[in-house]
């Protein structure tokens, strides 16, 4: 069982399950309501949830330790979530869920075209043609025809 908790792919596969429920959730909860207090409401839960996990795994103390660059980092990354999550709302609010989650998911191949150039990572002919495939099926996922 250890083995399974020190997976990646074990992580990755309950990251999107937990995405696939976030989009049903949100487009269900965000009727009504504005996209952008949906996504500040959001953010209240998940701040509260990360905040205990870090307190009761007495994890505070780290905070002080981390690295300036680091820190730059991670506030920029937060930004990005942010804008990411006020865009995704604003797309529920006016689509349909399973035409809105496949074009945010093309994050996944800027994810490996950002990887290849920024971060020197290397994928095989055959991931490239996985990226394109991914491309391809959010595109057929949200296309209206």
């Amino acid at each position: 069982m250890s083995d399974l908790f020190s997976s990646c792919r074990f992580w990755a596969l309950l990251s999107a399950a937990f995405a696939a429920a976030t989009a049903i959730l949100a487009k269900a909860g965000v009727e009504g309501v504005p996209p952008d207090v949906a996504t500040f409401l959001r953010t209240v839960v998940i701040l509260a949830l990360t905040g205990g996990i870090v307190v009761w795994a007495g994890q505070v103390p780290d905070l002080a330790r981390l690295p300036g660059r680091t820190v730059g980092l991670l506030v920029l990354s937060g930004l990005a979530t942010g804008a990411s999550w006020l865009c995704y709302f604003r797309a529920l609010s006016l689509g349909e869920a399973s035409r809105v989650a496949p074009l945010d998911k093309l994050s996944v191949v800027l994810v490996a075209l950002f990887g290849a150039a920024f971060l020197g990572e290397r994928l095989a002919p055959h991931h490239w043609l996985g990226v394109a495939l991914i491309a391809l099926g959010a595109g057929l996922l949200a296309w209206r025809g």
